[in-house]
């Protein structure tokens, strides 16, 4: 059989070259119809959603001896079954779309329920978020934060080579694209003021990432090697973890951030799988000095996957960033080994965020705390406008596409409005 990713093939549905969802990449995600409102998953093919649950009930998908895994409203029952199982489902998807298989392409009835319309379907959470765990793995923009705060010769703190650096989030206000961001409220001290205040924030940010979607568990007490770290991703989706730097600024000594990155975390509805990555695998960064041995990986673990962001505010959308997930210097694989290196356990839906990714140019830098340079250096967008920090009305979008030859894997998109804190 043609592997699911061999470029050569195509679907019976017309696909642009320009899609993020061609046959090759048959992204999970969760939808509903107003016809059929029950959520459950289905794979994006073009400008098309189709229905796994139907094509299961049809027994087109082979999932023995699990059932109705996808008429479900969450993929965390379908990523429970393995990697195995993974692999296998999404080849009998390839082989159901391909333009020289007639079972799905010349049977209309079957056709006209399995197949929807991606602008006639609601997009939900493809998964439920078990726990989220938010990461600190670009040295460039470590980098970057550490100089505007600590100085050029303190840029990084003297633990952030030895060890992915980490913070447990909140999992319960992980939302799907498209979600309004309500300005969060919180203490505010800034350096002129004597004690603190309670109110909006004025500095509210977004961070370009990238989530890992874990879709195996591991026990209680048990580390975990590269192979298994690896086999227990399921794939990736984009990930927004907007931020209150006033916020944070005054409550993050000593423990780090909390309700300046708990109020939301948006996510695209498309889980794009590590199968479907597979071919832009890349090395990453040489890492300097050797990490300690139970985080020492042999695989090349990064991807070459473009990332862009774009900013309307009052006007059309511009874009303030481009970079690539590439230059991570801490590979997801070594964020899960690490997270688990205490004896921590795993679970099926958990989320892990890579951290802002910001690459060694000055447009490849991924907030506007780096991209204004702490407000000192506003972004000057179309018509007069300038943007040091968000403000409430600015619509953000994060694209993300791994470019192959003819086609793309790409995730489509994750927006979010910035509403008032009322």
């Amino acid at each position: 059989m043609t592997h699911p990713n061999d470029p050569s093939l195509r679907s019976f549905i017309p696909v642009d070259p320009a899609s993020d969802f061609p046959i090759q990449n048959l992204p999970y995600g969760v939808f509903s119809a107003a016809d059929s409102p029950k959520p459950r998953v289905g794979v994006a093919i073009g400008d098309y959603v189709l229905d796994l649950a139907v094509l299961e009930d049809e027994g087109l998908l082979d999932l023995s001896p699990a059932y109705e895994v996808f008429a479900q409203p969450s993929l965390n029952a379908f990523m429970a079954l393995g990697p195995a199982v993974w692999s296998k489902t999404r080849a009998a998807i390839s082989a159901v779309l391909r333009d020289d298989n007639p079972r799905l392409r010349d049977d209309k009835p079957l056709r006209s329920r399995a197949l929807l319309p991606r602008k006639n379907v609601t997009l939900h959470l493809p998964f439920h978020v078990a726990g989220y765990t938010d990461f600190y793995s670009s040295k460039e923009h470590a980098t970057n934060v550490g100089v505007m705060f600590r100085g050029k010769d303190n840029a990084l703190q003297p633990n952030w080579l030895h060890m992915p650096i980490g913070y447990n989030g909140r999992a319960s206000t992980v939302a799907v694209s498209g979600t309004k961001v309500r300005r969060p409220r919180g203490q505010l001290k800034p350096p002129s003021a004597d004690v603190p205040s309670f109110g909006p924030c004025k500095r509210l940010d977004f961070e370009l990432e990238m989530g890992v979607v874990i879709g195996q568990s591991s026990p209680l007490g048990e580390m975990l090697t590269e192979t298994q770290a690896e086999a227990m991703i399921f794939g990736f989706v984009l990930l927004n973890d907007w931020s209150a730097r006033d916020i944070q600024q005054w409550e993050y000594v000593p423990l780090g951030p909390f309700q300046s990155k708990a109020f939301v975390t948006s996510i695209s509805p498309w889980v794009v799988t590590r199968d479907a990555l597979e071919p832009f695998r890349v090395a990453g960064p040489v890492q300097d000095p050797t990490p300690l041995p139970y985080l020492q990986q042999k695989a090349a673990q990064n991807y070459d996957l473009a990332l862009e962001v774009s900013l309307s505010a009052g006007a059309a959308a511009q874009t303030i960033s481009q970079t690539n997930f590439k230059y991570m210097y801490w590979s997801s694989v070594q964020q899960l080994m690490h997270h688990a290196s205490s004896g921590c356990a795993m679970s099926v839906g958990d989320l892990l965020g890579s951290g802002t990714i910001s690459g060694p140019e000055t447009h490849q830098r991924g907030s506007l705390l780096e991209i204004s340079w702490n407000g000192t250096e506003p972004v000057e967008l179309a018509g007069g406008v300038k943007r040091s920090f968000l403000e409430d009305g600015d619509s953000l979008v994060i694209r993300g596409w791994c470019q192959g030859n003819g086609y793309r894997i790409g995730f489509g998109e994750v927006e979010g409005t910035i509403v008032a804190a009322g």
